[in-house]
């Protein structure tokens, strides 16, 4: 169903804000929102969608409060039911198509700090809809606007079932979005695709083919997108893995320039929106992987950005992240001792997902080759915190 605002939301945002003694512009550099943004929903201009309330309760430690006063997770099968039941008899309107890419803004923008178990049934049925109504009567200018819709989602839907280690599933529907965006000549969406398996094949230490499909995503992405920049980071950490710094360094220099100016997105933490913050994290990754001396600064920097204070931040899934490449270079570093204290916080936050859960093992590996006796402690942690063995096919319904 359709989200309703309790229209106190804008006073009550605004008393939390206050009470913490934060600016507009403060309160957006903690939370990735724009100042403007966030006047707006204060001044009642605009709505809130549910994760950006959830979101914002965290940050002001409003107890859920700003949360209650935005209706319940929207249910994508009953919104859909509606939908359908206003297009049966006529063409898809323009109300229907702008509420199904809201709705692919909101699942992508979830995808940061939603659990993958709990997103995944969510995108299932919105990607659901959108091919029943490609099944329907649509014109030439809606069937393209479904088939991005589609695209969007099936690509969102392969890098969750990559999280959860469900191959299988993954490789299906990225071959099911390849497919959607041929057909709607969406060029950056064929992008997406080759960049999330590269993404994949990298975890699974194949780099020379990651490294390949990293240059062809680069090839095929429009100038200037987000999923150029995405996959060129990809290629610097295809070389990091090959173990050939200078070609690392090189493909960071190139990050660099592409994200130089680059705007702050509206919603930053939409998955397939480049954000500028993003680059020192991924240098950060790229840097410990490659075995730089360099890396030990630049990931210092960007876990005291990520949490400053020390509680998983507005990004628990990229802090607990953070921690492990800067494990990573302490241990390089000779620092195995530190290493171990980021790797236990790392992993006893769970939110190490299940496709990023060999980078634990990793430096788990690292810091017990250095000897140190607190790497039982972390092995320990390893052991009770391991997601569960899957095998690389789905060990669920795709």
């Amino acid at each position: 169903m359709a989200s309703s605002v309790d229209p106190r939301f804008g006073a009550a945002l605004r008393e939390f804000r206050e009470r913490r003694g934060l600016s507009l512009r403060s309160l957006g550099q903690l939370a990735h929102r724009s100042k403007s943004h966030l006047h707006e929903l204060e001044a009642g201009l605009k709505a809130p969608t549910v994760d950006t309330a959830r979101h914002l309760d965290r940050i002001l430690d409003a107890g859920g409060v700003l949360a209650r006063l935005v209706d319940a997770p929207i249910d994508h099968a009953a919104e859909a039911g509606e939908l359908r039941a206003r297009v049966a008899a006529s063409d898809v309107s323009g109300e229907v198509l702008e509420r199904i890419e809201q709705g692919v803004d909101d699942l992508a923008s979830s995808y940061p700090t939603m659990a993958p178990e709990d997103l995944l049934p969510l995108v299932r049925r919105h990607l659901a809809y959108v091919v029943r109504l490609l099944d329907g009567r649509v014109t030439h200018a809606q069937q393209r606007r479904l088939l991005v819709a589609g695209g969007w989602l099936a690509v969102l839907r392969a890098t969750v079932h990559i999280d959860l280690r469900q191959r299988g599933a993954a490789a299906a529907h990225l071959r099911a979005a390849r497919e959607l965006a041929e057909h709607a000549e969406h060029a950056e969406i064929q992008a997406w695709c080759l960049e999330t398996r590269a993404w994949d094949v990298l975890t699974q230490g194949d780099y020379r083919t990651a490294l390949d499909l990293s240059h062809q995503a680069q090839r095929v992405a429009p100038k200037g997108s987000s999923a150029r920049i995405q996959a060129t980071a990809q290629e610097a950490r295809a070389w990091a893995r090959i173990g050939d710094v200078a070609a690392t360094r090189r493909a960071l220099e190139r990050v660099e320039r592409l994200t130089a100016n680059l705007p702050v997105p509206e919603r930053a933490e939409h998955h397939y929106r480049y954000d500028p913050a993003k680059a020192a994290a991924y240098m950060a990754t790229t840097l410990a992987w490659a075995g730089d001396p360099a890396a030990e600064q630049v990931a210092r920097a960007v876990l005291t950005d990520l949490d400053p204070h020390g509680d998983g931040g507005a990004r628990p899934r990229r802090s607990a992240s953070a921690r492990l490449d800067l494990g990573l270079a302490l241990v390089a570093a000779d620092q195995p001792d530190e290493a171990v204290a980021l790797g236990a916080q790392a992993v006893a936050s769970g939110r190490v997902v299940p496709s990023n859960w060999w980078r634990a093992a990793e430096l788990l590996a690292k810091v017990e080759q250095s000897g140190v006796p607190e790497a039982a402690m972390l092995r320990d942690l390893c052991v009770e915190y391991a997601p569960a063995r899957r095998s690389t096919a789905d060990s669920t319904p795709g």
